[in-house]
């Protein structure tokens, strides 16, 4: 939420509004149309390990404790697991995919391993009830105003 409150006005800096969901969506075009599509995936994987690894080095901080669990490959898949949930083309969506899973993890402990299972249950209902994610499916459906 940092990374998205400090960076630039949409449209201005090194990735304009127009090039980079270009280049994510189709790299052919982008190329043919005259853009250095590697340039923007690079400087979007850079921005992206800069945040993670901040938000990591913040967490350790805070917490004063950096455990084994936090690089193991199901955490992972657990910040996937929180991004569909919760929508991938949204700002909130993975706020509210996180809010989700670990409210899941924390009434649903007492049962032990079956967590994950249950968890697995929810993102398949999930997946095929709302395909852009919870908030990818809230947005489509609220009412935008005209500006």
């Amino acid at each position: 939420m940092q990374g998205r409150a400090g960076a630039p006005r949409r449209g201005e800096g090194p990735l304009p509004r127009r090039q980079a969901p270009l280049s994510r969506e189709n790299e052919q075009r982008a190329i043919s149309l005259g853009y250095r599509a590697e340039h923007y995936k690079l400087l979007a994987f850079v921005l992206s390990a800069a945040l993670s690894g901040l938000a990591g080095a913040t967490k350790a901080l805070v917490f004063q404790l950096a455990s084994l669990t936090d690089v193991h490959w199901t955490m992972s898949g657990e910040v996937v697991l929180m991004t569909l949930l919760g929508g991938m083309g949204t700002v909130f969506g993975p706020v509210i995919g996180a809010f989700l899973v670990i409210t899941m993890e924390s009434y649903l402990a007492e049962l032990g391993a079956w967590v994950t299972i249950v968890q697995g249950a929810v993102f398949v209902v999930c997946v095929l009830a709302f395909r852009r994610g919870i908030a990818g499916e809230l947005a489509a459906r609220w009412p935008r105003r005209k500006a």
